[in-house]
C-alpha cells in the first residue's frame, strides 16, 4: 500500500471513490471544489484500489477515512503539531499513539432526506447580512466557548460570502443564528447557537427548519453533525426530521513528543 497526494494524477479515482458514499466525505468534497488552494488530499492506494483518504485543510483540520491499515499509514503522513481530528470512533487507539487529545467527543453526523422534514416555525427568522457579523460572532462565543471561544467578527464578516446567515432578533439583538452554504448534491448545517437566556422558547428549532426549508429547495439531502452528548441539540434536530447516519471521533489534539 502506498500513499499519493491526489493531485498527482488520481482525481479521478478520487471522485470515483468519494461518490459511492458523498455524506461520509462531505468536506472532503467541498473543500476540493471550493477551496482548493487551502487543501491537501491524500489516498492510501492498494494498485488501483484506494483504501483510505486524509483531508488536510488549513494545515489544522484533518479527517481520516478508510481501512485502519490504511488509516495508520496516513496518520504517519500527517506532521502537523496541532490538530482538530476526526477519524472512525474504532481508530482512536491508532490516532492516540500520536496524538495527545486536549478535547475529545464523539460526534455524529445526522441527516435528512426530502419529504422527511418536520418543519416547526415558532419564530420569524430573518436573512443575516455582514452587518450582522458582530452579533453572529457574539452568539457564537457566548453559546459554545469551547469550539467558538476565538470566534471573531473579522472572522465572520469573511464567512459571509456565498453563504447563507439566518437569524432570531429580540430587542434589535441578535439572539439566534444559523449558517448554511448551498450544494447540490447535500447542504450541511454548519452552525447553530443561541443566545443562553434565550433558550427553550424554540429559536433554534425554527432556524433549523427555515434552513431545512431553504436548503431542500436546492438539495435533495441536508446534513448536520452535533457532539452526541449534545442533548438538547440532537432533540431539536431529530424533531425536525434528522436521523443518525455516522458517527465519528473529534479531537483537538498536540502531537506527542518522542
Amino acid at each position: 500500500m502506498k500513499v499519493v497526494s491526489v493531485y498527482d494524477g488520481f482525481e479521478e479515482a478520487f471522485w470515483s471513490h468519494v461518490n459511492q458514499d458523498p455524506l461520509d466525505y462531505y468536506f472532503f468534497i467541498v473543500d476540493l471544489k471550493q477551496r482548493r488552494e487551502k487543501t491537501q488530499i491524500l489516498m492510501a492506494m492498494e494498485k488501483e484500489r484506494v483504501e483510505g483518504l486524509a483531508l488536510i485543510y488549513s494545515g489544522e483540520i484533518v479527517q481520516l477515512r478508510g481501512s485502519r491499515k490504511a488509516v495508520a499509514l496516513l496518520l504517519d503522513s500527517v506532521n502537523l503539531e496541532k490538530v482538530e481530528l476526526q477519524a472512525p470512533p474504532p481508530y482512536g487507539d491508532l490516532v492516540l499513539k500520536k496524538y495527545k487529545p486536549q478535547i475529545i467527543h464523539d460526534l455524529v453526523l445526522m441527516r435528512l432526506r426530502r419529504g422527511e422534514e418536520n418543519v416547526q416555525v415558532k419564530h420569524v427568522a430573518e436573512r443575516l447580512t455582514v452587518e450582522d457579523a458582530e452579533g453572529v460572532a457574539r452568539v457564537l462565543r457566548e453559546a459554545d466557548p469551547e469550539s467558538w471561544g476565538e470566534v471573531t467578527a473579522e472572522r465572520q464578516r469573511a464567512r459571509f460570502e456565498n453563504a447563507y446567515w439566518l437569524g432570531i432578533k429580540r430587542d434589535n439583538k441578535l439572539v439566534s443564528i444559523g449558517l448554511t452554504r448551498f450544494m447540490d448534491f447535500g447542504s450541511n448545517i454548519s452552525a447553530i447557537a443561541t443566545d443562553r437566556n434565550y433558550r427553550n422558547q424554540g429559536f433554534a428549532t425554527s432556524i433549523v427548519s427555515v434552513l431545512v426549508q431553504e436548503i431542500l429547495k436546492h438539495s435533495p439531502i441536508v446534513l448536520i453533525h452535533v457532539l452526541k452528548d449534545n442533548i438538547p441539540a440532537v432533540k431539536v434536530y431529530s424533531t425536525v426530521g434528522f436521523k443518525p447516519y455516522k458517527k465519528y471521533l473529534l479531537m483537538r489534539a498536540d502531537r506527542i513528543k518522542s
